[in-house]
């Protein structure tokens, strides 16, 4: 989501970037939507602040920032970003019907099988972002163990395993936060470095 090859024709001069980079709203929508979440699941917070940020940031503005990352063909930047908005804006509405009771989802088991659906799908893009950088590769990492953790209490664990995602799941939104700042702030100067690929 940080970093894209640019292709440079072998006739023509080297262009710059027509497009900013959507990865800039995208992760700090990401990281924090995700934080917020964790201070709910901590016990912090209600979840109705949660659920209007997963609608509008969280979700509305990473798939705006996902089909950004279209036009510049970016095919791991577009996919992740439209998946994970996606994610806010249906957990939004999980909240809704959880809070109303809007269609009878049941928070155990119903809710740990649909994160079982992002579970796999963060695992698929963990070797993507294991080939760009470090800093991205953290962001997913960290993730994945987020998401098995509270598949483990969705389904059925004892109340330990959320408090343990909920930690977890906030070193994740602090390295997205990172991430975001090297995509903000690299290119006006400030050194923030993403890391080496962990593979190639």
């Amino acid at each position: 989501m940080a970093d894209r090859p640019i292709e440079i024709s072998s006739t023509e001069p080297a262009k710059a970037p027509l497009y900013a980079n959507p990865a800039a709203v995208g992760l700090g929508a990401f990281a924090s939507t995700t934080l917020l979440l964790q201070f709910h699941n901590l016990g912090w917070i209600g979840s109705g602040v949660v659920m209007w940020l997963a609608f509008f940031f969280g979700g509305l503005a990473q798939l705006i920032a996902g089909f950004q990352e279209f036009k510049t063909g970016n095919n791991f930047g577009f996919a992740a970003f439209v998946t994970y908005g996606s994610f806010w804006l249906a957990l939004g509405g999980i909240f809704l019907s959880l809070n109303t009771g809007f269609m009878g989802i049941k928070a155990v088991p119903d809710v740990g099988y649909f994160l079982i659906i992002f579970t796999i799908l963060t695992f698929i893009y963990l070797f993507g972002a294991m080939r760009q950088n470090s800093a991205l590769a953290v962001v997913f990492l960290t993730l994945l163990i987020g998401y098995i953790l509270l598949d483990i209490y969705f389904l059925g664990g004892a109340h330990g395993w959320l408090t343990a995602a909920a930690i977890e799941l906030i070193v994740c939104a602090l390295s997205a936060f990172y991430l975001m700042a090297h995509v903000v702030l690299s290119p006006l100067g400030v050194k923030i470095p993403a890391g080496k690929p962990w593979t190639k």
